[in-house]
């Protein structure tokens, strides 16, 4: 089919590529012409892994095209995805200013019938709104059918989530519509769940949420294993070979961050308020997430007292591994504090500096080298759980540092390889390890 996609970020972009691997004809559609500049030269304005390869090989194909025209590219489309980002507001609800712009570009260019579906993240009624929007301006005579179809890809393997998906979510007004869909994505050859438009806008909300709550809830148990001297690994595996629990998102840290946890969790307390409707439980999830951001710099305090002239090595900026992004980052947060606290900080990532220097307001140097981080340090600080900084020869450590000691945010490093390498090592949920003599 001929598809348009508005909106070039991390869902967009990715479903626009998928679309165009599987056979459609795609053209991508986005407001900054510089942006659409570089995608029309194959280069992703992205990192995601295995993303670049999939766009010059439909582009060579002529199946995947951008344009910043909106005329140029709605003109023959037979279906559009909104894919445009929906922040957060200040009042944590979700901002839909990106939605209705799209909606009225849609609705000013299209001459034929068509199906919208919107990708993006919105609250419960918000597709009906936009259908309502679009036949306002609409010429006459043509027809706008309209349906959800969320999406759950995580950054860093979205590619791969996009093949290997759990399932495809369509929710639409009428069975016609959610077959169209369904049709299209076929060749994903995935579980498809039709159901009414408010249940999928609901279901990408509450799937957010109660991975979310998963999270924090083993986050809480790990710090009350910090104060019992248990292991909160040994206890999340054994609670893991429960099928009613399952071992996924039972990994302990600084908590959860990126461009969907934190915004859909505020957002649907936000719209839970909104119905009268007080959300205890996911309130309580962001309050511990919110803590667990900077519960290192409790332990460093703890251990060093002051950190006036302290040489600190940050290891990692970006939310998780394989992104570039930022987006409610534990470094956007500890960061500052400890810069106000007197540290003198060296930050490495190997692909998200860049967007560091945009983000970050305090005075601190930057490198893509590992060992440079490192470099007669004081204390070095994990925040994000990168290949090198996991498969790092431990020695590298004492080695490098003025003092090897350790503060990892996200357990990278067994007890028995900590203590073995003669490190001061303080992690999440699990016993310090700190040897007689550090040479």
């Amino acid at each position: 089919m001929k598809i348009a996609v508005i909106g070039t970020g991390y869902v967009g972009l990715v479903t626009g590529v998928a679309l165009s691997e599987i056979g459609h004809h795609v053209t991508c559609i986005d407001v900054d012409p510089e942006k659409v500049e570089t995608l029309n030269k194959g280069v992703p304005t992205i990192y995601e892994p295995g993303l670049e390869e999939l766009m010059k090989k439909n582009m060579a194909e002529h199946r995947l095209a951008f344009t910043a025209k909106h005329a140029a590219g709605l003109a023959e489309a037979e279906v559009v995805y909104i894919a445009v980002g929906t922040p957060q507001r200040a009042d944590g609800s979700a901002n839909l200013d990106y939605v209705m712009a799209a909606a009225k570009d849609i609705a000013q260019n299209i001459t034929t019938n068509v199906i919208v579906v919107i990708k993006s993240t919105v609250p419960v009624g918000t597709n009906l709104l936009i259908k309502s929007f679009i036949n306002s301006w609409t010429n006459k005579g043509v027809s706008v059918k309209i349906a959800s179809n969320p999406e759950f890809l995580r950054e860093g393997s979205a590619v791969h989530d996009t093949f290997h998906g759990d399932r495809i979510v369509i929710g639409a007004e009428d069975p016609e519509t959610a077959n169209v869909l369904a049709e299209i994505n076929k060749p994903f050859d995935m579980p498809i769940v039709k159901t009414d438009i408010a249940s999928a806008e609901m279901i990408k909300y509450a799937s957010n949420a109660f991975l979310a709550t998963k999270i924090s809830f083993i986050n809480e148990i790990a710090n009350l294993c910090d104060q019992l001297e248990a292991n909160v690994e040994e206890v999340a595996k054994g609670m893991g070979f429960d099928h009613r629990i399952g071992p996924d998102f039972l990994k302990a840290g600084i908590g959860y961050g990126g461009s969907c946890f934190p915004k859909d969790t505020n957002a649907l307390v936000q719209l839970a308020g909104n119905h009268h409707h007080k959300f205890n439980l996911l309130e309580s999830v962001i309050e511990v997430n919110n803590h667990q951001q900077v519960l290192l710099i409790d332990k460093i305090i703890k251990h060093f007292g002051s950190l006036k002239g302290k040489r600190g090595a940050i290891l990692g900026l970006a939310f998780k591994p394989h992104t570039d992004d930022l987006r409610e980052s534990p470094a956007l947060v500890m960061i500052p504090k400890l810069a106000q606290l007197g540290a003198e900080l060296t930050a490495y990532d190997p692909i998200a500096v860049s967007n560091a220097k945009k983000q970050i307001n305090e005075t601190i140097t930057y490198t893509d080298n590992l060992q440079t981080a490192l470099q007669n340090a004081d204390f070095a600080v994990i925040i994000t759980d990168w290949p090198d900084v996991k498969n790092i020869d431990l020695s590298s450590y004492e080695q490098l540092m003025h003092e090897p000691i350790i503060f990892d945010g996200r357990n990278c490093y067994s007890l028995d390889e900590a203590k073995q390498a003669n490190l001061i090592y303080y992690s999440i949920g699990r016993p310090n390890q700190s040897p007689e003599l550090i040479r």
